[in-house]
């Protein structure tokens, strides 16, 4: 992978900042385009709402009416995941959780950006403008479930999807049910992360490709924050009857019970660090969300 393609800086501490060049051509069509859009969809990752917000989104959407979608609710945790629609409750925000692989909660979608652009509608009606299809915009960031909800919003598989982030490229407008138009957009991260609580949860997460990261300090680096956050689920899943008392020590003790251990009798940490990203991002190790409200600095 050349330096032109990624721009990122990696070290010990797993400091993260990447900035694909294609990010900078996708906010350019954002800000091309908006003028086109009623109502702008945010898709969120519920297991991470606020590190999976975009802060460019906010300048960039200013004025249009917003619907939020907190996706991949199956595996998050409930009880976060109503703090998350309570805070953006607070904001006279509806933020609604659904499964965008499923299809859980995909069918509320129309029926609130409907209701986002309502007065808007019902003012060009009484001008007399000819009735036309609701113009949608959905942002994310990338691997986020972007293409899956669409495909659900389509019935069909009009966009091609991955677990892994770049998948979706270029514009696309997508005819949806309700006589509604989508306009997709890839995936956006921003510049730099000046946090990198920020930016780890995005790597946990893979919205940040593993291929530009030091898996096994990104893997030791998910158990140290899980034996704070959830503890007994990091235990459990790993047939522990304790944990460590590092974060490197319990990755060790992972090992051993899994067999993770080479012919030369070492660790194989590549292995372990492996398995603990793909259990939490597929929910084997349970419903777990990562930050709550009360986290926002």
């Amino acid at each position: 992978m050349s330096d032109k393609e990624y721009d990122y800086l990696r070290d010990d501490n797993l400091n993260i900042n990447w900035y694909p060049g294609h990010m900078k051509k996708t906010k350019d069509l954002m800000k091309a385009n908006l003028k086109l859009v009623d109502v702008v969809v945010e898709l969120l990752d519920s297991r991470i709402p606020y590190s999976s917000k975009n802060p460019d989104i906010d300048t960039l959407m200013a004025g249009k009416p917003r619907v939020v979608l907190l996706n991949k609710s199956d595996i998050s945790d409930r009880a976060k995941l109503n703090k998350w629609i309570n805070y953006y409750k607070e904001q006279g925000i509806k933020a609604i959780p659904i499964d965008a692989m499923k299809g859980t909660g995909v069918n509320r979608i129309v029926d609130e950006c409907k209701n986002a652009v309502k007065d808007k509608m019902d003012s060009l009606k009484e001008k007399g403008r000819k009735e036309r299809a609701i113009r949608i915009m959905i942002v994310g960031v990338p691997n986020v479930g972007k293409s899956s909800l669409i495909n659900k919003l389509t019935g069909r598989r009009s966009t091609q999807t991955g677990d892994r982030p770049g998948v979706t490229k270029g514009k696309q407008w997508v005819k949806l049910r309700g006589n509604l138009e989508l306009l997709d957009t890839p995936g956006i991260l921003w510049p730099k992360f000046e946090d990198q609580d920020v930016a780890l949860n995005l790597a946990f997460t893979r919205a940040i490709k593993d291929e530009i990261l030091d898996v096994e300090t990104l893997a030791l680096r998910l158990i140290e924050k899980l034996m704070v956050i959830e503890p007994e689920k990091l235990a459990a899943r790993y047939k522990l009857d304790e944990l460590g008392e590092s974060g490197i020590e319990t990755m060790d003790m992972i090992a051993q019970k899994r067999g993770f251990i080479t012919g030369r009798k070492e660790i194989d940490y590549t292995r372990t660090a492996t398995t603990v990203l793909n259990e939490f991002r597929t929910g084997k190790l349970g419903n777990i969300t990562l930050e709550v409200p009360e986290d926002i600095k």
